[in-house]
Protein backbone atom coordinates (compact mmCIF):
# COMPACT_ATOMS: atom_id res chain seq x y z
CA UNK A 1 0.00 0.00 0.00
CA UNK A 2 1.53 3.12 -0.96
CA UNK A 3 1.39 6.33 1.64
CA UNK A 4 1.34 9.52 1.23
CA UNK A 5 4.20 11.32 2.64
CA UNK A 6 6.34 14.70 3.26
CA UNK A 7 9.74 15.07 1.57
CA UNK A 8 11.13 16.47 4.65
CA UNK A 9 10.63 13.27 6.84
CA UNK A 10 12.66 11.90 4.89
CA UNK A 11 16.05 14.53 5.75
CA UNK A 12 18.90 12.75 7.30
CA UNK A 13 17.26 9.63 6.98
CA UNK A 14 18.51 6.13 5.00
CA UNK A 15 15.91 5.84 2.36
CA UNK A 16 16.42 2.58 -0.82
CA UNK A 17 15.96 4.56 -4.05
CA UNK A 18 14.52 2.38 -6.96
CA UNK A 19 15.93 3.45 -10.16
CA UNK A 20 13.47 3.91 -13.20
CA UNK A 21 15.98 6.15 -14.81
CA UNK A 22 19.45 4.87 -14.69
CA UNK A 23 22.01 6.88 -15.61
CA UNK A 24 22.24 6.97 -19.63
CA UNK A 25 18.42 6.56 -19.92
CA UNK A 26 16.70 8.75 -22.18
CA UNK A 27 14.21 10.98 -20.51
CA UNK A 28 10.18 9.93 -21.53
CA UNK A 29 9.12 13.74 -22.94
CA UNK A 30 12.28 15.87 -23.37
CA UNK A 31 15.36 15.69 -25.49
CA UNK A 32 17.88 14.27 -22.53
CA UNK A 33 19.70 11.70 -21.33
CA UNK A 34 20.41 11.10 -17.48
CA UNK A 35 23.84 12.09 -16.20
CA UNK A 36 22.94 10.61 -12.66
CA UNK A 37 20.76 7.93 -11.12
CA UNK A 38 17.51 8.87 -10.76
CA UNK A 39 14.50 6.78 -9.26
CA UNK A 40 11.74 6.85 -6.53
CA UNK A 41 10.98 5.83 -3.41
CA UNK A 42 8.90 2.45 -3.38
CA UNK A 43 5.26 2.59 -1.47
CA UNK A 44 4.95 6.41 -1.37
CA UNK A 45 2.88 8.93 -2.92
CA UNK A 46 4.52 12.83 -2.88
CA UNK A 47 2.34 16.19 -3.69
CA UNK A 48 2.27 15.21 -7.80
CA UNK A 49 -0.04 12.21 -6.92
CA UNK A 50 3.30 9.71 -8.20
CA UNK A 51 5.97 8.44 -5.63
CA UNK A 52 8.57 10.43 -4.35
CA UNK A 53 11.81 11.08 -6.49
CA UNK A 54 14.94 11.25 -5.72
CA UNK A 55 18.36 11.95 -7.22
CA UNK A 56 20.75 9.78 -6.58
CA UNK A 57 24.56 11.51 -6.78
CA UNK A 58 27.70 9.60 -6.19
CA UNK A 59 27.36 6.46 -7.89
CA UNK A 60 28.79 7.08 -11.30
CA UNK A 61 27.50 4.12 -12.77
CA UNK A 62 23.62 2.68 -13.48
CA UNK A 63 22.35 1.44 -10.69
CA UNK A 64 18.76 -0.70 -10.19
CA UNK A 65 18.67 0.36 -6.31
CA UNK A 66 20.65 2.20 -4.06
CA UNK A 67 20.17 2.47 -0.45
CA UNK A 68 22.15 6.04 0.99
CA UNK A 69 20.96 9.25 3.09
CA UNK A 70 19.00 12.19 2.41
CA UNK A 71 20.98 14.72 2.94
CA UNK A 72 18.68 17.72 1.40
CA UNK A 73 15.25 18.23 -0.78
CA UNK A 74 14.72 20.16 -4.04
CA UNK A 75 11.72 21.68 -3.63
CA UNK A 76 9.88 22.85 -6.35
CA UNK A 77 8.50 26.53 -6.18
CA UNK A 78 6.21 25.92 -8.73
CA UNK A 79 5.36 22.62 -9.55
CA UNK A 80 4.56 20.13 -6.67
CA UNK A 81 6.92 17.22 -7.15
CA UNK A 82 10.03 17.67 -4.45
CA UNK A 83 13.13 15.42 -5.63
CA UNK A 84 15.05 13.93 -2.65
CA UNK A 85 18.95 14.05 -2.78
CA UNK A 86 20.43 10.66 -1.69
CA UNK A 87 24.36 10.27 -1.21
CA UNK A 88 26.52 7.62 0.26
CA UNK A 89 26.31 7.52 4.11
CA UNK A 90 29.04 10.01 5.27
CA UNK A 91 29.47 12.04 2.17
CA UNK A 92 28.48 15.78 2.32
CA UNK A 93 27.69 17.51 -0.26
CA UNK A 94 26.56 21.29 -0.50
CA UNK A 95 24.31 23.16 -2.56
CA UNK A 96 26.26 24.67 -5.57
CA UNK A 97 27.24 20.61 -6.37
CA UNK A 98 23.52 19.55 -6.20
CA UNK A 99 22.58 22.72 -8.74
CA UNK A 100 25.32 21.99 -11.05
CA UNK A 101 25.06 18.31 -11.09
CA UNK A 102 20.45 18.31 -11.56
CA UNK A 103 20.83 20.93 -13.60
CA UNK A 104 19.78 19.22 -16.75
CA UNK A 105 16.40 18.95 -15.58
CA UNK A 106 15.59 21.29 -12.59
CA UNK A 107 16.73 23.94 -15.12
CA UNK A 108 12.74 23.77 -15.72
CA UNK A 109 11.11 24.89 -12.33
CA UNK A 110 11.74 27.16 -10.01
CA UNK A 111 13.73 25.27 -6.86
CA UNK A 112 15.07 25.63 -3.48
CA UNK A 113 17.02 23.51 -1.30
CA UNK A 114 16.10 22.53 1.80
CA UNK A 115 18.39 21.06 3.85
CA UNK A 116 17.20 20.16 8.18
CA UNK A 117 18.53 22.59 10.46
Amino acid sequence: MKTRVNSTDFLNKIVTVKMDRPIGAHHPTRDFIYPINYGFIPNTISGDGEELDAYVIGPNVPLNEFTGVCCAIIHRTNDDDDKLIVVEPGKNIDDKTIDKVTDFQEKYYNHIIIRSK
